[in-house]
C-alpha cells in the first residue's frame, strides 16, 4: 500500500513536470479533437483500436495537427507496447533492437508493441529497409509520422505494406477547444488561470493550426500571469499581437493595402503586408490564391512569367505550408511588385464578356463549325475552313469572328514590358487577318 501510494505520487510529481502539451495529450480515440475524417466509425484507426491484429500506418500531415498524439492513443487503448524512436538521432541498430525486443515480447507474453518512428521522412533507405521484415511479419504494429510527403521520401515497398492516412491542419475552433479544454482540464492548468478572449483569440492565431504550438504558447503565458491578458500573450510568446479580424474590416483592409502595394510596384509595402497577413494567422493559400489573380489582372503579358511564378508558389504553400512557404509567398510579390504592369487582360476579357451579357453574340461562322459527326458536311460545316499550319507563318486570312463583331477589338496590349513584342506581333496579325492596309 505504501508502495503504491508512493509510486502514485512520484509519477504525479514527474507529469507535473511535463509540457503541457504533453500533459493534454488525449487518453482515447473520442478525446482526440480535430482530424474527424480519420475517426469516424470504421475508419483505419477505428479498426486498428478496435481489432487485435497489428496494422502498418503512415501518419502525414503538417507539425502540431496530432500524429505523435495517435499513435499514443493507439498504443493506450489497445494496452500495447509503445516504443518510440526518433529518425534524427536512430540508427539501423536501433530500429533493430526495437524489433528483436517486441519481437521477445510478443514471443514471451503474447503482447503486441507499437513501434512509432518519429520524422520516418528522415531515415535513409537502409534504415527504412530495416523495418520491412517486422511490417511484413507483423512483428509490430508500425506506426510513421511525416511532415514530408512519403511518395517522395519513403521506399515503395514500407509504403505499399502500410495504410497512409493524411492529418490536415486544425481549424480555429479545433484550437481553440484544445486551449479551452486545457485550461479547465486537471492535467493542464485546472482552472488556476483565466484566459481572455482577446487573448485566446490570439493564441489562436498565432498557432497556424498546430495544436502544439498553441499549448506551448499558453503554458508561456500561464508562467506570467493567472489573468492571460492579450498583453500577456505578447510578453510571453514575444511577439505583438497584430489586430487583425480575419472576417471583418482589417482583413479586407490590408489585403486591399497588399494588392495596391504590388500594383504601385513597391515591393517593401508588399512585403510588409505579406508579412502582417502571415503573422496575424492568415490562411497561405488566400494570399497566394491573390497573388495568382494579380499576375494576370496587373501584369498580364508585360510579364508571362510573373503567372507562373505566382502559381509555382501556391503549389509551393500547399505542399509545404508554413512557415516555409512565406518565403515562396515573398518571392512571388517581389516579382509582381517589380515586373511591368498591364491590365489589358482583364480589360479584354471584361470588354468581350460585356459583349456577350448585352446579347452582342452573332453567327459562329460556318467554315469553323464541326464538321465530325454525320450529316454536318450536308449543313455546310466546316465546309471552305483553310488548315493555317498548311500556310507560310501558320496563317492564313479568313474570318473567325462572328460577322457582327468582325471590327471589335478587346485586346488592347500596353507598350509595357514584355507586351511591347505581343503588341507589335498583334497588330501585324490583326492586320493580315483582316485584310487592312499595310498588312
Amino acid at each position: 500500500m505504501v508502495d503504491s501510494l508512493f509510486d502514485s505520487v512520484a509519477e504525479e510529481a514527474h507529469r507535473s513536470h511535463e509540457p503541457l502539451a504533453v500533459r493534454m495529450r488525449p487518453r482515447g480515440l473520442d478525446e482526440v479533437i480535430g482530424q474527424r475524417h480519420l475517426l469516424g466509425p470504421g475508419t483505419p484507426l477505428r479498426r486498428l483500436v478496435e481489432s487485435e491484429a497489428p496494422m502498418s500506418l503512415f501518419l502525414w500531415g503538417p507539425p502540431g495537427t496530432g500524429k505523435t498524439t495517435l499513435a499514443y492513443v493507439v498504443a493506450g487503448a489497445t494496452k500495447r507496447r509503445f516504443v518510440e524512436i526518433s529518425a534524427v538521432s536512430a540508427g539501423v541498430k536501433d530500429v533493430r533492437a526495437a524489433i528483436d525486443q517486441a519481437r521477445r515480447e510478443l514471443g514471451m507474453s503474447g503482447r503486441q508493441t507499437v513501434l512509432f518512428v518519429d520524422e520516418v521522412h528522415r531515415f535513409n533507405k537502409a534504415q527504412q529497409d530495416a523495418l520491412l521484415p517486422a511490417v511484413e511479419n507483423r512483428w509490430v504494429t508500425f506506426i510513421g509520422a511525416t511532415t514530408e510527403n512519403p511518395f517522395f521520401s519513403v521506399i515503395s515497398p514500407l509504403l505499399s505494406r502500410s495504410l497512409l492516412l493524411t492529418l490536415e491542419s486544425l481549424g480555429e475552433d479545433d484550437v481553440r477547444a484544445v486551449l479551452e479544454r486545457a485550461v479547465r482540464d486537471p492535467r493542464g492548468l485546472d482552472g488556476r488561470a483565466t484566459l481572455h478572449p482577446d487573448a485566446l483569440d490570439q493564441l489562436v492565431r498565432l498557432a497556424g493550426g498546430d495544436a502544439r504550438r498553441s499549448l506551448t504558447y499558453l503554458e508561456a503565458a500561464a508562467l506570467l500571469s493567472d489573468q492571460i491578458t492579450i498583453e500577456v500573450v505578447e510578453r510571453a510568446v514575444d511577439k505583438a499581437a497584430v489586430r487583425y479580424d480575419r472576417q471583418g474590416d482589417q482583413h479586407y483592409d490590408v489585403v486591399s493595402a497588399f494588392i495596391k502595394s504590388m500594383r504601385g510596384s513597391d515591393a517593401d509595402a508588399a512585403l510588409h503586408y505579406l508579412a502582417r497577413m502571415v503573422e496575424a494567422g492568415e490562411d497561405p493559400r488566400f494570399i497566394a490564391r491573390r497573388i495568382v489573380i494579380f499576375a494576370s489582372e496587373d501584369v498580364g503579358m508585360a510579364d508571362p512569367t510573373c503567372l507562373q511564378v505566382a502559381v509555382a508558389a501556391a503549389q509551393a504553400v500547399e505542399f509545404i505550408g508554413l512557415p516555409e512557404g512565406r518565403i515562396n509567398l515573398a518571392q512571388a510579390v517581389i516579382h509582381c511588385a517589380l515586373a511591368p504592369k498591364s491590365n489589358a487582360v482583364v480589360t479584354a476579357i471584361g470588354a468581350a464578356s460585356d459583349d456577350v451579357r448585352r446579347g452582342q453574340i452573332g453567327q459562329i461562322p460556318s467554315h469553323l463549325r464541326d464538321a465530325h459527326y454525320p450529316g454536318a458536311s450536308k449543313l455546310g460545316h466546316g465546309k471552305g475552313y483553310q488548315y493555317p499550319h498548311d500556310f507560310e507563318h501558320g496563317l492564313v486570312r479568313q474570318d473567325y469572328a462572328p460577322e457582327e463583331l468582325r471590327d471589335r477589338r478587346y485586346y488592347q496590349p500596353t507598350k509595357h514590358g514584355a507586351e511591347v513584342r505581343f503588341a507589335e506581333r498583334w497588330a501585324r496579325i490583326r492586320a493580315f487577318l483582316r485584310g487592312e492596309s499595310g498588312a
